[in-house]
């Protein structure tokens, strides 16, 4: 388990993103589980819900006229058309969640990565991949949720997604689960012990240094 210490902490926003298949959710899911003190920033989408989805718990599912009034009143800190559906994240949840004092993780495309970096240039950004792209192939067909139509145009999208990894701090092979969830869970305790993740003003209170 990653624990935080809240007494000097600032919290931190984790930006990740993966091709689909790649394991992006699952280990954000272990890390959400065994950290209590991190939470993740649910999006809003404009697609349909999957088997076992829950509404304002994997995402918050809105109408495509919802999310077009949201885009025009500026409510989203980045927003992208994926598969042919909008996925947006909230910048009032954002700050609801900092101003809790979790460090919060942004299950996000690399579109959306590309719009957040202009607003957040302290987060941390993160790049989930596959060991090769036939076993990205081989995940998408086992895991029977989508069509053939729709898997060919994941790869296709893949293949773009994957040539981003240069515009983010850190990479994961998700070869073996456990392994890539220890990589990610390492890359969360540095980043929360480096000087910029520390408030100057609780150091001052907490020992009584000017």
């Amino acid at each position: 388990m990653v624990r935080s210490n809240n007494k000097i902490n600032k919290g931190t926003l984790f930006v990740i993103s993966a091709p689909s298949g790649a394991g992006k959710t699952t280990l954000c899911l272990k890390l959400l589980k065994k950290n209590p003190d991190i939470k993740l920033s649910v999006s809003f989408t404009t697609r349909k819900p999957r088997s076992r989805e829950t509404n304002n718990v994997d995402y918050t599912f809105v109408s495509k006229a919802r999310f077009m009034k949201m885009i025009d009143k500026g409510e989203f800190a980045e927003w992208a058309t994926v598969h042919g559906n909008l996925y947006g994240t909230s910048i009032k949840r954002l700050k609801e969640l900092n101003s809790a004092g979790y460090d919060i993780i942004l299950d996000i495309d690399t579109n959306g990565a590309r719009q957040l970096k202009k607003r957040y240039e302290n987060a941390i950004y993160i790049f989930i991949l596959p060991p090769s792209f036939e076993v990205l192939k081989e995940r998408l067909v086992d895991r029977r949720t989508d069509s053939g139509e729709v898997i060919a145009r994941r790869l296709d999208n893949a293949k773009n997604e994957i040539a981003c990894y240069k515009d983010y701090d850190y990479i994961v092979v998700n070869d073996r689960l456990d392994k890539a969830y220890r990589e990610l869970e390492s890359i969360v305790v540095a980043s929360r012990l480096r000087i910029s993740r520390i408030d100057p003003d609780k150091i001052k209170k907490t020992y009584k240094i000017k």
